[in-house]
């Protein structure tokens, strides 16, 4: 018979022993991989919170109400009689003294008038004593009118005044909110810039403790690369396994006993036929 022969393809010796190596890495790095807690890589400690300049900024918030006050101040000079707390305290006695002083001129022109009488006969008479009555009466009236006009601009003063703290308390109202408003912002912008630059070195530290964590499985797999590139770029050993052909003593054997074989079946056969 012929012979039977049995190829394998191997690789260098030391391209094997470097797969073993191999191999016995990445067991190992898997192992330790599965004991990696991911929350170290991804947790909240990676997140940067808010800075003191946005804790300032959310603390002013309160300060975009401060139009309360001012608003009520402007309501309070708003009104029928809100003039009235705008009075100058010394308008009675400007009045009184102007007056006074028109009364002084007024009884000036009493000589002058009788002067008059005299020079026309009528000093003393009827006729004086009406010019004397009708002088009075306009000088009365004169004098009304006076008091009248300074109570007039007291009473528009007053209210020009009321009006001006109305407008003036209003732009406060609009002013100290805004204000507040652009503080906070200008906060917050800086703010954000500072949170910005901590997130960076947060992510920094993160990326480092991923690497820490996963070097050894990069390493491992540079590792297997690098043995997959041998295997396929060197040429491998081939060993062959040769069986023997039986010898003559093993073949005649088998035959005799394939011939025994065959005569015992043909001795049971014809014993069938005789019966």
């Amino acid at each position: 018979m012929a012979e039977v022969q049995s190829v394998r393809q191997l690789p260098a010796e030391f391209i094997e022993a470097l797969g073993k190596t191999y191999a016995d890495e990445l067991t190992k790095t898997v192992g330790g991989l599965k004991t990696i807690d991911v929350s170290k890589l991804y947790g909240p400690q990676f997140v940067a919170g808010p800075g003191a300049l946005t804790t300032q900024a959310e603390q002013l918030v309160g300060g975009l109400g401060s139009y309360a006050p001012f608003l009520q101040a402007a309501q309070a000079a708003t009104g029928p009689t809100a003039y009235q707390q705008y009075m100058s305290p010394y308008q009675q006695d400007v009045i009184s003294t102007t007056l006074q002083e028109f009364d002084v001129q007024a009884q000036r022109g009493l000589p002058g008038l009788r002067a008059q009488q005299v020079a026309a006969g009528a000093f003393g008479q009827g006729r004086g004593a009406v010019q004397e009555a009708v002088y009075q009466s306009e000088s009365d009236r004169n004098r009304a009118a006076l008091q009248a006009q300074l109570l007039q601009q007291g009473f528009g003063q007053a209210q020009q005044l009321s009006q001006q703290q109305f407008l003036n308390q209003m732009n406060l109202a609009q002013a100290a909110p805004a204000a507040v408003g652009t503080q906070i912002a200008g906060l917050t912008a800086l703010g954000s810039q500072q949170e910005a630059r901590q997130q960076a070195q947060l992510e920094a530290q993160r990326q480092l403790a991923y690497q820490q964590a996963y070097q050894p499985y990069q390493a491992t797999q540079a590792l297997g690369q690098g043995v997959m590139g041998l295997i396929s770029g060197y040429p491998s050993q081939t060993t062959q396994t040769i069986t023997p052909s039986p010898s003559p003593l093993s073949t005649a054997l088998g035959t005799a006993s394939t011939l025994a074989g065959i005569y015992k079946l043909y001795g049971q056969g014809t014993q069938a036929l005789n019966r």
